[in-house]
């Protein structure tokens, strides 16, 4: 009876051993077995403080088919549920959940980018961050003001606040983060730009240098015009004159623009329009990049007051205003009026 008993003892042992022997062979199959996804490459989020059961309903919820308890298991035993760090990751047809752990472990996460161009407004950065599917919306229904003042600056007007360049960021990151890293990136340039401005300057802010280069971004794409634009206006700044721009004239029109300035539209008055009103427009029109930031600072020196586009992205300067109507008459004639 008792040799009966130790038989049956030792097989339910030797069966224990064999199941656990058979459940950690199939786990570890499990962990390294390449996944089928619906894709070549998923992307998904893991939020912060998310639990391993929350990141496989994640997973799978994306289309990356995880055994929800195995993932939980294997990330609670082998302990990198302690390393993982939220943000933006990409599964790869043909990861195995094991790869897939450690990479959020490592924060391995994937990158997605988004260009600001010269010479937006601040109506198309918005614009272009609401239509990225990468990221995410958090300032629908903030003011403008609200979202300067959360950002800490004085300047109550968005415009031309928020540097145009490439930015990389993890899917999943928000609105206001890139707005934030712009805003910074702007205010850095700028001190940077400021501290590089010639001694006669006619602007006495870092602000009004920023307002002259989003004007100087506007008129003129051509590079090794853009500091003889601003001379242009540093020269009508000195002598007292109106600056007449278009661009700031179309600024302040807004949605009511539509390709096309008449003179009814020259005579209404805004706050930025320049052939009404003296001195410079109250706020940037655009994003300004370096280029133009530059040349606001370090105007070049000569006795233009007038210019007028050629129509190839260059432009005619004069001296005095027979020699612009000239060159009115002869480039843009029945087209408008311009500088």
């Amino acid at each position: 009876m008792m040799k009966r008993f130790r038989f049956f003892v030792l097989l339910t042992l030797l069966l224990a051993v064999l199941a656990g022997a058979v459940a950690a062979g199939g786990a570890w199959y499990w962990m390294h077995r390449p996944m089928h996804l619906a894709a070549d490459r998923v992307d998904f989020v893991v939020d912060p403080g998310a639990s391993p059961r929350v990141i496989a309903r994640t997973l799978n919820s994306a289309g990356v088919p995880v055994w929800e308890p195995g993932f939980v298991w294997m990330a609670r035993l082998s302990e990198q549920d302690k390393l993982i760090k939220a943000g933006g990751y990409q599964a790869i047809n043909g990861d195995t959940p094991w790869l897939l752990l450690q990479r959020m472990a490592r924060g391995d996460m994937s990158q997605r980018t988004l260009t600001l161009l010269e010479g937006w407004n601040f109506r198309q950065i918005r614009a272009a961050l609401a239509a990225h599917p990468d990221i995410k919306q958090t300032l629908e229904g903030v003011s403008d003001e609200a979202l300067m003042e959360r950002l800490g600056s004085d300047i109550k007007h968005p415009e031309g606040m928020f540097f145009p360049d490439t930015y990389v960021f993890t899917p999943g990151s928000t609105d206001y983060d890139i707005l934030r890293r712009a805003y910074h990136e702007g205010q850095r340039v700028l001190a940077d730009i400021w501290a590089q401005r010639a001694p006669d300057l006619p602007l006495a802010t870092p602000y009004e240098a920023l307002i002259m280069a989003s004007i100087v971004e506007k008129e003129t794409g051509h590079g090794p015009e853009r500091a003889r634009v601003s001379g242009v206006f540093a020269n009508r700044l000195r002598l007292g004159m109106l600056l007449q721009t278009d661009p700031t004239v179309i600024y302040g029109m807004g949605e009511a623009y539509q390709g096309r300035i008449r003179k009814r539209d020259l005579q209404t008055d805004t706050p930025w329009n320049t052939y009404t009103r003296p001195g410079l427009p109250p706020t940037p029109i655009a994003a300004s990049g370096r280029a133009a930031l530059l040349a606001a600072v370090q105007p070049e020196k000569h006795k233009f007051i007038f210019f007028v586009s050629r129509g190839n992205g260059t432009s005619e300067f004069s001296v005095s205003l027979a020699e612009h109507n000239r060159n009115v008459a002869r480039y843009i004639l029945g087209q408008g009026q311009n500088q």
